[in-house]
């Protein structure tokens, strides 16, 4: 390993040892760029790394709440701010009681190479609290939204900070946020937030947009190796907005998807039907498990996806972090998996991804194949500043663009560093780092 790479990391596993998931984030990233300092020691006297991987700034702050029964609760809100220098502050916020300090770290530290591979001005950032929004009434997450922007409102602007939906925020979320920024600030500054409803300042497509993203992804990479996507057996893991559109567009592009899943189990179904899932997830609000009593066919299993025996080519995890470890990793390539594309934010641990290299799949990161969303976020921005609207279909068309580009810019990456042609992890990091190390540094960010 490089030795400075090495000295950043040992420093930073003892300064943030109760934060695995950051760590974990860090060591993948700082490992497969070693080309980048191997071939510039000056950026060592520079600290770029050090710099780099610590956050602008945090911010921490308690949300007080009152239910439905006139009970106050008190959850945990952040903002972490960790790279500015490609434009404003860009991540969303996720709702979810396993939200920590770190896993919010490690979500932004992603976002900085993330953002910057969409080519868009945007920075890297990441917010969210402890709450689960799960099992609450409209009332009470109206409730806890607003004591939340009512202190996030201070560090937030369409130039400073625009956060976005994630794990637990939808529409509804976001229209809460909105409201009560809206009411404190006393503007109509549709751009400090993206994943908005049409009728105030959102973008047609941005719900599809990292789905329908992560396959335009797939599709590049089948081109550039010799595949086609007919017939090609696939699992997508998850059932929320990303999978749903992965698993749309997937089929609209002849994939055959077999498989789907949530938090509690999985459908299994050679005729899997898109549009039940649609129903359970996007207005029952349930659970997979009424799928084969609403479909006629089908069946659900508890537990992981990625425990099952099931034949598929395809591999795209669009659910959580560390979904995929290394049993599970040898248990998909055994059942004829060759292509694995992140939708979620590192759905593989750091052992699964090993098993990739080390058995020749090809493997898409999340940074590079699941950006279509913060992409289409940044396009939501644009028309916000513009005033204008762009048709789903203009929309779309500029995800495609956008896309096509950033599988460009791995190319890019392995042929100047010499790289393996399936080594899309080094290839995306090494192109969204050095764009951010050479904007630190003709902008004099030390």
């Amino acid at each position: 390993m490089n030795s400075y790479i090495e000295k950043v990391l040992n420093e930073f596993k003892v300064k943030d040892a109760s934060q695995p998931e950051f760590l974990q984030a860090l060591e993948e990233v700082l490992t497969s760029v070693e080309v980048i300092f191997d071939r510039h020691p000056e950026y060592e006297k520079m600290a770029i790394l050090e710099r780099l991987c610590e956050p602008e700034r945090i911010i921490t702050f308690k949300v007080p709440w009152m239910d439905d029964e006139g009970q106050v609760h008190v959850n945990r809100g952040y903002r972490v701010q960790y790279s500015s220098v490609l434009g404003p502050y860009k991540g969303g916020i996720r709702l979810h009681p396993s939200v920590t300090m770190g896993m919010l770290k490690f979500l932004g530290f992603e976002q900085i190479f993330k953002n910057a591979l969409t080519t868009l001005p945007i920075g890297g950032g990441k917010g969210g609290s402890d709450f689960d929004p799960k099992g609450k009434s409209d009332t009470e997450v109206m409730r806890f939204c607003q004591s939340f922007m009512t202190e996030l409102y201070r560090h937030i602007g369409p130039d400073v900070d625009v956060p976005a939906g994630d794990m637990g925020t939808g529409a509804r979320e976001i229209g809460y946020f909105y409201g009560q920024y809206r009411r404190i600030k006393g503007v109509s500054e549709r751009g400090v937030l993206t994943g908005k409803g049409l009728s105030y300042g959102g973008s047609l497509a941005r719900k599809q947009a990292t789905g329908y993203g992560l396959v335009y992804f797939v599709l590049e990479m089948m081109k550039k190796h010799g595949m086609t996507p007919e017939g090609k057996r696939t699992i997508v893991s998850g059932s929320g907005n990303v999978a749903i559109y992965a698993a749309e567009k997937a089929m609209q592009n002849d994939l055959k998807v077999i498989a789907m899943s949530d938090s509690k189990g999985y459908i299994v179904d050679e005729n899997l039907c898109l549009d039940t899932v649609k129903t359970i997830k996007e207005i029952n609000r349930g659970s997979l498990c009424d799928y084969p009593a609403l479909a006629g066919h089908g069946t659900y299993h508890e537990g992981s996806v990625y425990d099952a025996e099931l034949n598929a080519e395809v591999v795209l995890p669009c659910a959580t972090q560390n979904e995929i470890n290394k049993e599970r990793a040898e248990r998909i390539i055994r059942n004829g998996c060759v292509l694995v594309a992140e939708g979620a934010n590192m759905p593989s641990d750091n052992e699964a991804i090993h098993v990739y290299r080390e058995k020749d799949i090809l493997f898409a990161p999340g940074k590079a194949a699941n950006a279509g969303g913060v992409a289409t976020s940044a396009l939501e921005m644009s028309q916000n500043s513009m005033r204008l609207s762009w048709t789903f279909e203009e929309v779309d068309e500029k995800l495609k663009g956008i896309m096509k580009a950033i599988h460009a810019q791995c190319e890019d990456a392995m042929n100047q560093y010499d790289l393996d042609s399936r080594n899309y992890v080094a290839a995306a990091n090494i192109a969204g780092m050095q764009k951010v190390i050479d904007a630190m540094i003709v902008q004099g960010d030390y």
